[in-house]
């Protein structure tokens, strides 16, 4: 990486949440910043997010618990502006395995585990806990705007290669999502988990979010966010499809509102279909053999948005250390 004498030039390749994450870091720091994307942050899997700061689909490691900690951190204090899009909301993780993962429980001040005479019927216990939630149209669109007063550049463009980004970029942040091994041409293993999902209008009030990714008929989350509710899911690995499934819809509504009947009331808004970039880790780190610096940022599964601002940081930290 080139020495610090003076703010870089820098590219990042990605407009979802790492994207537009990372961007807004590196031009707190003073880099001049520009983000190249073939899509718009609100047509990223990033905008089809549920939103809510709870690991699913990512990396579990003490490196990763540092980026959650970083992140929940950060969507806590920005709970505290409405124009963010972001609100704290107590909700409940449904367990039905004896080993069910809990590690998330270690970030979240009031986490607790469940009275047994609370559990749903069918489960074995279930742990609660007040995370962020995120309203992600709005977010993404504030955090654009962020960077933008930044003086960060958008330039919405394919990316074929490296290459062609060393002439203008002292370094290049690849946080491409399902492209960034390809891009790299050295990883292979990078693969979609396909995400359906279904907007109601929350016309019940509801506010609390639920969880039970172990439901006998398929992954169920049911969350609240200021107009709407996402209901959820699906978690098929390398299924490429972006049609919404309309037998599948209907299924994910009736698990959801059996878990929550008062669903049953609320109009349905909208579907939405996105491709989760899963990786078996998370690929952060400094990539040599390239004719520009580049630092990989992808492979974040379904926990990009909780991984976000943690992510950020660390590139920030890959940049200038």
């Amino acid at each position: 990486m080139p020495e610090l004498s003076s703010p870089l030039n820098l590219t990042v390749i990605g407009s979802g949440v790492i994207g537009l994450s990372t961007a807004h870091e590196l031009a707190s720091h003073g880099h001049r910043v520009r983000v190249i994307s073939d899509q718009e942050p609100l047509q990223t899997v990033s905008a089809v997010a549920a939103a809510i700061w709870f690991p699913y689909h990512s990396e579990n490691s003490p490196a990763a618990d540092v980026l959650l900690a970083r992140t929940l951190a950060r969507f806590e204090a920005l709970s505290l502006i409405p124009e963010t899009g972001v609100d704290l909301r107590f909700g409940v993780d449904i367990e039905r395995s004896a080993d069910a993962d809990r590690s998330w429980t270690r970030h979240v001040a009031d986490a607790q585990v469940v009275e047994p005479s609370a559990v749903p019927a069918g489960a074995l216990s279930a742990t609660s806990g007040t995370v962020p939630v995120i309203t992600m149209p709005t977010y993404l669109e504030w955090l654009q705007n962020q960077c933008r007063q930044l003086g960060v550049i958008f330039e919405q463009r394919t990316v074929s290669s490296m290459a062609e980004l060393s002439a203008d970029a002292d370094a290049v942040v690849l946080a491409a999502g399902l492209r960034g091994g390809e891009l790299l041409g050295d990883d292979q293993s990078v693969y979609p988990i396909r995400g359906q999902v279904i907007r109601l209008a929350n016309t019940v009030g509801l506010r609390d979010w639920l969880s039970d990714d172990d439901h006998p008929d398929g992954v169920a989350y049911i969350i609240p966010r200021r107009d709407d509710i996402i209901v959820g899911g699906t978690d098929v690995a390398n299924d490429t499809r972006l049609e919404v499934d309309e037998q599948l819809a209907q299924a994910m509504l009736t698990r959801a509102i059996s878990l929550v009947p008062e669903l049953a009331d609320c109009a349905v808004l909208e579907h939405k279909v996105g491709l989760r970039p899963a990786r078996e880790t998370i690929r952060l780190e400094r990539v040599a053999g390239h004719e520009v610096p580049v630092i990989a940022a992808y492979g974040h599964g379904g926990g990009g948005v909780t991984l976000s601002w943690g992510t950020a940081e660390r590139v920030v930290e890959l940049l200038e250390h």
